[in-house]
């Protein structure tokens, strides 16, 4: 077994299991998928570490605990439909799981393309998570994504239900905010 083949069996022994991720088709598909292959060359070394990694300028993988928590609170299921939003690694083990992967990553990243989609994933925190993202979703889908406005984030889950869309919190995360997501200067007594 190679170095990164053990580092990534060991992160989700030790990352992603005790973090209280249960569904095994997650754990199976981030054994299986080269986290590697999402981060330059150089830093190869660093994508099975307890941290996010930038692949791209203002651009980053979310630690491996965080991803797998946001994909198991999303439930996916084969043949779904999904949105990758700033996320290579999260699309990855979404179309293992079988589901049907839109990624988006260029551009102006607040005008998703289409809708309809089943669940939506962003690896990068968000001031507030746009209307643009949950009006993007299907009846009965899912938005999960880190919201942060200071030094700790709120791993969030939007539910579209025939009446509105519901929102929840379920952990803290720390990623960096995306660029142009950024929490809005203001004044407060």
């Amino acid at each position: 077994m190679s170095d990164l083949a053990q580092a990534r069996l060991n992160m989700v022994e030790s990352q992603v299991r005790p973090s209280d991720v249960t569904d095994v088709r997650i754990h199976d598909a981030m054994r299986a998928i080269p986290r590697e292959s999402f981060v330059p060359a150089g830093k190869a070394y660093l994508a099975y570490a307890d941290d996010a990694v930038e692949y791209a300028p203002g651009r980053v993988l979310l630690k491996p605990r965080d991803v797998a928590k946001l994909l198991q609170t999303l439930k996916p299921k084969e043949g779904e439909r999904a949105l990758a939003i700033a996320a290579p690694y999260a699309a990855a083990v979404l179309e293992a799981l079988g589901l049907t992967v839109t990624r988006y990553d260029e551009g102006d990243l607040k005008s998703p393309p289409g809708a309809g989609y089943d669940l939506i994933i962003c690896e990068g925190a968000v001031a507030r998570a746009p209307a643009t993202w949950t009006a993007a979703l299907a009846l009965a889908g899912r938005l999960c994504v880190i919201e942060r406005d200071g030094p700790v984030g709120k791993a969030c889950l939007y539910l579209r239900a025939e009446d509105g869309v519901g929102r929840r919190t379920i952990f803290d995360a720390t990623p960096p905010v995306l660029a142009g997501f950024e929490p809005e200067a203001g004044f407060a007594f």
